[in-house]
């Protein structure tokens, strides 16, 4: 690429990678078509400047149109499917939309938007679309009841250490991700695919876990990420032995001990580790030996422009790859005075490394003290017949609430429930304070996990 001032993601693609492309469970599409070819309506010279909202029902259509749109649009907001449609007019505004892309333009009719631009398979030639100006990308927070906050980044900040580790060297790597790439877990592993030399299998709706993993196999993925949830999902479905990849990642929840072990003894030839990185803070840093937690050393220095501290508990990042600002009309501030984002991740320092205890607002009451379920979960996930398992509270007339804990068991455990439930107790008894001591254990078959992949919480 000749040197620029302003880059897009566009400027990434070259017409001499062949072999490359983003596909779903229907549809593939080169990279080298994306420059030439269009997923959108004869409107696309319109969006110079705007403010676009993107609402696709499918990943594939999304990242196709978010790679036309940078570049040439002021801004524009990524909305995951699962969006309460109530919020839709809220978000609109405070983005100051005035423009929607969209394969379902019929869900527009009755919006007070000026443009609606269709968007739809298959592509349509076109002529090479020029980079104009940065586009501020806007995502959407994850894990808050109510209208979701709207963050703004920059495509040099979600990038930065993309670039920082350059290409993929040797075979171009094939990436997928559980994650939707419309949040920013997901949209990180498509801009490594995109930047960083590579392919992109994007999952399906509703496609069955068996199926989807089948897919990948097939597809050759090397590279694949998802939340610790995800993951225990697949280890118990039974499908990790029919896939192979070379890199697994997890990132989004406390990576704990048992769910590493775990892709480690499933994925031998695999490099397994985990990844801190936040909607607000962006990406922070990646543990690699196999550890839960990461070492008390990456505290206080500066490594790739990322600095790190604690305060009250909480771990703070300043970070050229941090969220510029929160965006909208009430919008808070980001960063404290230092220039640092309050992650509300909590953590505790252990010996020479400091390892996530939780969130700060997901702590749990129990007869006036506080609770992490994270720190429980870890003690019973470290039983050999646990598969996954959710702490939380349930009232009680004596200390105001105890804490229950359902528990998944792996599949083809031979030991009896009582016997199993008896050492988890024993474990949980000589680790944790007696408080956090589950009162009730409860043998399920199934957690719910949200849209975002991360296990379902509720104090019931």
């Amino acid at each position: 690429m000749s040197p620029r001032e302003v880059f897009a993601l566009r400027d990434y693609l070259s017409p001499g990678l062949t072999g490359r492309a983003i596909s779903d469970a229907r549809h593939s599409v080169s990279l080298t078509d994306i420059l030439s070819y269009t997923c959108l309506d004869a409107c696309r010279s319109k969006l110079s400047g705007r403010s676009v909202l993107l609402s696709m029902s499918g990943q594939l259509l999304s990242a196709l149109a978010l790679i036309e749109i940078d570049g040439i649009a002021r801004r524009m907001l990524l909305c995951p499917p699962d969006l309460n449609p109530d919020y839709l007019d809220a978000l609109a505004s405070d983005a100051e939309i005035d423009t929607v892309v969209t394969d379902q333009p019929e869900r527009w009719t009755d919006k007070d938007i000026p443009l609606v631009v269709t968007a739809g398979l298959p592509v349509a030639p076109a002529r090479p679309a020029q980079t104009e100006r940065a586009t501020e990308w806007l995502m959407l927070t994850s894990g808050t009841s109510g209208v979701p906050k709207i963050v703004g980044h920059t495509l040099e900040g979600l990038s930065g250490a993309i670039v920082a580790e350059g290409p993929a060297r040797g075979t171009s790597p094939v990436w997928a991700t559980f994650y939707d790439i419309r949040r920013y877990g997901g949209l990180q592993i498509f801009l490594r695919a995109i930047i960083g030399g590579g392919s992109m299998v994007l999952s399906d709706h509703g496609e069955a876990l068996a199926d989807h993993v089948a897919r990948l196999h097939a597809r050759g993925v090397t590279h694949i990420s998802g939340t610790p949830s995800h993951w225990r999902k697949l280890l118990m479905s039974g499908s990790a032995a029919s896939f192979t990849p070379r890199y697994v990642r997890l990132s989004g929840e406390i990576a704990d001990q048992a769910v590493l072990d775990g892709l480690a003894q499933s994925f031998p030839n695999a490099s397994v580790g985990h990844a801190y990185a936040s909607t607000e803070a962006g990406v922070g840093f990646a543990v690699n030996d196999g550890r839960e937690g990461f070492p008390a050393s990456l505290i206080g220095a500066v490594r790739d422009g990322v600095e790190m501290k604690v305060v009250d508990g909480s771990l703070r990042i300043r970070s050229k790859r941090a969220a510029h600002a929160y965006v909208g009309k009430a919008a808070a501030a980001l960063t404290d005075a230092d220039g640092f984002v309050d992650t509300g991740d909590m953590v505790e320092l252990r010996g020479d490394r400091y390892y996530f205890v939780g969130r700060r607002g997901g702590i749990i009451n129990i007869g006036g003290l506080k609770v992490h379920p994270e720190e429980i979960e870890a003690v019973i996930n470290r039983h050999a017949a646990v598969r996954m398992s959710r702490a939380k509270s349930r009232r009680s007339p004596i200390t105001g609430a105890i804490v229950v804990a359902d528990v998944i068991l792996t599949a083809g455990s031979t030991a009896r429930p009582a016997d199993i439930r008896d050492e988890i107790l024993s474990d949980c008894r000589a680790s944790l304070a007696t408080h956090k001591v589950p009162a009730v254990i409860r043998f399920v078959e199934a957690l719910d996990v949200t849209p975002a992949g991360k296990l379902a919480r509720s104090d019931a």
